[in-house]
């Protein structure tokens, strides 16, 4: 299995590391945590504002115009007074799920102490609605 991630990230003919690449697309603050909030069907600007603690409307919209030139999310205007803005998750954007699943199914299992009241690790199964 060792030789197996070597060769997976650190192939010749690559560029760049694959996981950094990756970090480099949602490794900046608030980026994942946009994405939840998109797979959990939020889609203005105001949801996200309201819904993750620290976000200012400075850092918001700098984040999602990133997302937007990284092709994870698509911008659409409705012609509508007051104007009506919605954000969507790309394809691009949506296969980033399986990263956060992971990212969560760790905590659950390793940072239980932080994540529960009763501190007991749980599965991503056990938590998922």
């Amino acid at each position: 299995m060792q030789d197996e991630q070597k060769i997976m990230y650190s192939s010749e003919g690559m560029k760049a590391c694959p996981v950094d690449t990756t970090f480099r697309i949602i490794g900046k603050k608030y980026t994942v945590l946009l994405i939840r909030n998109m797979l959990s069907n939020h889609t203005r600007f105001n949801q996200f504002l309201e819904s993750i603690e620290g976000m200012n409307q400075k850092i918001l919209s700098a984040r999602l115009k990133e997302m937007e030139k990284n092709g994870l999310v698509t911008r659409k205007v409705y012609a509508e007074m007051p104007l009506r803005v919605e954000y969507s998750l790309t394809e691009k954007g949506r296969a980033t799920k399986p990263i956060l699943d992971y990212m969560a199914a760790f905590s659950l299992q390793f940072c239980s102490k932080d994540v529960f009241e009763d501190g007991r690790p749980r599965g991503l199964q056990d938590v998922i609605h």
